[in-house]
């Protein structure tokens, strides 16, 4: 899967343009507020999902301007493939191939990417919650269906939380509770067992990649943890089964939290180095390298399972790394085409192979390699 051109007017700061990139390493280097992580954020969107960095779609237009336009010509399927994406009144719409599509998250699964950004540290640095949504953002780029079943858990989710509330003024909506935790559990059972299994797969290459990217003999483990025993091949119907059991025993506990205190919403991604927990001490760099490899990991499950390498957006990656970490990114990455931004030009000089690109005040230019 490559991005073979990428067309741009009205976006954020960047000036209207166009960018042909190799099909190997691209850097992308300028001063910080000159649009380089802009540009990613644009090639981005045509995985389907969100901004990555958490923006609304009313906030990606050029300030002062009403509406974006964006074009992405890629080979993905064995076949060259157009997009475009257009932002209006805060929404984006999208065409494929010529034929309009109802919303722009019908593009996911047809453009793979991968990104990495300095606000991604938080899988290792904050609490649970950003590391299920790395789990389960993920999962939604392999399994389409996975989306419709985390959506279908939080309305549930929801709607039991929202039922704990009443509870306290209308103790007889307790003998409802039953009702209730038998969907979650089905569906939480589900959830479980796809992110067990997607666990066990990512931790394997996580740590073979960590071990390259770091040259350290504290190796990296990864483990899934949830409040109910793993049963010997985490089996769906199994954990619905346990969760079933965990969430009758907790119905006490829930009417006096008001709220479900057990489920698939409350797991955890245990990350450790060694047997000491790699948020509470990992080094700066140790906890990049971590997400590093943890995001190309991802990008070697999405290869593994669609047949199809991903792209592999790497934004500010340089800093805080290395001269061993920086050569690993900027001379490793084979048979993968990878965007890489970066403040220094003088950080990308080991550069063997690759295109340099420099952006001024939005305007992105071919530099001197």
């Amino acid at each position: 899967m490559n991005v073979l051109r990428m067309e741009y007017r009205g976006y954020r700061n960047l000036k209207e343009g166009t960018f042909i990139p190799s099909s190997g390493i691209n850097v992308i280097y300028g001063k910080n507020a000159n649009g380089k992580t802009n540009l990613l954020e644009a090639m981005w969107l045509f995985t389907g999902g969100r901004s990555f960095r958490g923006s609304k779609d009313s906030e990606l237009c050029a300030i002062g301007g009403g509406s974006a336009w964006l074009r992405m010509d890629f080979f993905s399927e064995e076949r060259e493939q157009k997009a475009e994406i257009t932002i209006q009144n805060g929404r984006r719409s999208a065409v494929l191939n010529g034929v309009e599509k109802r919303s722009a998250s019908a593009l996911v699964g047809k453009f793979c990417a991968v990104i990495f950004s300095p606000d991604h540290l938080s899988l290792v640095k904050e609490g649970p919650s950003f590391r299920r949504n790395f789990l389960d953002g993920a999962l939604c780029q392999l399994r389409p269906a996975y989306a419709r079943l985390l959506g279908q858990y939080n309305r549930t989710l929801l709607q039991r939380n929202a039922l704990l509330k009443d509870v306290t003024r209308h103790r007889e909506l307790l003998d409802t509770l039953e009702i209730w935790d038998e969907r979650l559990a089905q569906l939480g059972g589900s959830i479980m067992a796809e992110r067990l299994r997607y666990t066990q797969k990512i931790a394997a290459a996580a740590s073979q990649i960590y071990a390259e990217i770091s040259q350290e003999e504290q190796p990296l483990a990864i483990a899934y943890e949830t409040q109910i025993p793993i049963l010997d091949g985490g089996e769906a119907s199994d954990l619905a089964r346990l969760l079933s059991e965990k969430l009758a025993r907790s119905h006490r506990a829930d009417v006096a939290a008001g709220f479900t205190t057990a489920g698939p919403h409350r797991d955890d991604l245990q990350l450790n180095l060694g047997e000491k927990s790699a948020r509470i001490f990992g080094s700066q760099g140790q906890q990049r390298s971590i997400v590093l490899a943890l995001k190309l990991a991802e990008s070697q499950m999405i290869a593994e399972r669609s047949g199809e390498r991903p792209v592999i957006f790497l934004d500010d990656v340089m800093s805080e790394l290395d001269a061993q970490r920086q050569d690993y990114l900027l001379n490793r990455l084979e048979n993968k085409q990878v965007f890489i931004t970066c403040c220094d030009p003088d950080s990308v000089k080991r550069l063997r192979c690759g295109s340099l690109f420099e952006m001024k005040d939005g305007f992105l230019e071919t530099a001197d390699s």
